[in-house]
């Protein structure tokens, strides 16, 4: 009979905490004691009984049956091994403004935690909390972490914090997930950006756009900058936008989050281009900025017809977007199709909208590798590396650390160029359960004089 002689230290329990204790977690140690090899059939076999101690005690380095290797890096972290090998200590900060970004304070710390748990490799990791984005109060804490020694840092901020950091310009290496690189300007190689392009989202969506195309953003800046930009290219493709005259104020995460900061004095406008008559058709597009505290969009669609057989962009947080739409149906605007960035890539849309709201809506989507390992694990921790981008793109932030520090392959393959995390773009289809890919829909060619004809009627 094989032997196997273990010690299980109590197993750490989770709890959401906004803070991580001092107090180092407990280690699981699993001496293996079997004098025989194992080799990848008795490994199944172990797996297949049930037998998972004397499977990890065979298990020590990465294996090379995928599946295998999946459940043993599972299994390290849900019982939280202890390292199998002793390198260089991993020292991750992470730079939080609690006011600033609210729940991503504690999802993207769980989502560093989350990876880190999954490697064989000793780690400390510490959170330095900030009351603002101020350039002092990023002073005193930079200082606080270098003192500490740590020289990586994970810094989800908003654009005015990534701002005054490039101001202070520090030797240590910080990645914000949460900024697109595109949005600020610096030449410093210690600095990262991790948040995915809307911009060039948008201009995949629109190759997917006819004209008329009707355009709906909140009032947030993001709204702003994407609706202008999106006007733009529909109408002058290839044309990049210098200088949009958008303030940055109130912007969060440059602004690709702060959705729901809105002005609500404003009373609905309507904004129409001088059509451009381009390879024989016009095009037209119409601008709409609702408020948040609109909820009847009578005024802007009912027995309008320079919206019907329009496509519609959608540059809203997903409940507002799911008003839009149901409405959309409610005045019979008959949508050639509906089109939306990554802001709406949401399980909710599924539940929030009819099947006959969405049919022809497209998303894009730059949430396209999946590490089953870290999907669960993240969901012991009550995280979303799924769906929500930002803790995505933290888990690729420390993915990329890691493998600097220990010269391991990364997990992920997503690109940097001047760095900056490259993602692939998907377009996906919401159906009836889940979204699929996209597939472009046969249509017959609107030529001019139809057009024409239609206005004539």
């Amino acid at each position: 009979m094989k032997k196997l002689l273990f010690l299980l230290l109590p197993v750490m329990v989770f709890a959401q905490s906004f803070i991580l204790s001092n107090i180092p977690l407990p280690r699981t140690y699993i001496q293996d004691l079997d004098p025989y090899e194992c080799d990848e059939e008795c490994m199944q076999e172990y797996l297949i009984e049930g037998m998972i101690f004397s499977f990890l005690s065979h298990a020590k380095n990465k294996l090379p049956n995928k599946e295998q290797n999946e459940a043993r890096v599972l299994l390290v972290s849900i019982l939280n091994l202890g390292a199998f090998h002793s390198s260089n200590q991993l020292n991750i900060a992470l730079l939080l403004p609690y006011k600033k970004i609210g729940k991503y304070a504690a999802s993207t710390t769980n989502a560093t935690l989350a990876y880190l748990m999954t490697k064989s490799h000793s780690f400390r990791l510490k959170s330095y909390k900030v009351d603002s984005e101020s350039i002092e109060d990023f002073e005193m804490a930079l200082s606080k972490i270098r003192e500490d020694g740590f020289e990586y840092i994970i810094a989800p901020l908003t654009k005015e914090g990534v701002k005054n950091i490039i101001e202070i310009d520090p030797a240590l290496h910080i990645y914000f997930p949460t900024i697109n690189k595109k949005d600020v300007t610096t030449s410093s190689a210690f600095l990262s950006f991790g948040a995915i392009d809307y911009t060039q989202q948008s201009d995949l969506l629109l190759k997917e756009a006819l004209s008329p195309l009707v355009i709906f953003s909140d009032k947030s800046a993001t709204g702003k900058q994407l609706s202008v930009y999106q006007k733009e290219q529909f109408l002058h493709p290839k044309v990049e936008l210098v200088d949009t005259n958008i303030s940055d104020e109130n912007s969060f995460f440059g602004d690709t989050f702060s959705m729901f900061s809105m002005n609500d004095t404003q009373e609905p406008t309507q904004e129409e281009e001088t059509p451009l008559e381009l390879d024989e058709v016009e095009k037209d597009v119409i601008n709409y900025s609702v408020s948040k505290r609109t909820s009847n969009l009578e005024y802007y669609l009912k027995d309008k017809e320079e919206v019907l057989h329009a496509s519609f962009f959608i540059n809203t947080p997903i409940i507002k977007s799911a008003m839009i739409m149901s409405q959309l149906t409610l005045y019979d605007t008959n949508a050639t199709n509906v089109l939306s960035t990554q802001i709406n890539y949401d399980p909710l849309l599924l539940s929030m909208t009819q099947y006959s709201d969405r049919k022809d809506m497209v998303v894009a989507n730059s949430i396209t590798e999946h590490n089953n390992v870290l999907i669960e694990t993240n969901a012991l921790l009550e995280n979303d590396i799924v769906y929500d981008w930002i803790n995505y793109t933290t888990t690729i932030g420390i993915d990329y650390f890691y493998s600097l520090i220990t010269d391991e392959e990364r997990i992920y393959k997503a690109k940097i160029e001047d760095n900056q995390m490259i993602y692939d773009i998907e377009l996906l289809q919401p159906s009836h359960s889940k979204f699929k890919k996209y597939v472009r829909p046969y249509r017959e060619p609107r030529m001019k004089e139809e057009l024409l004809l239609e206005e004539a009627e």
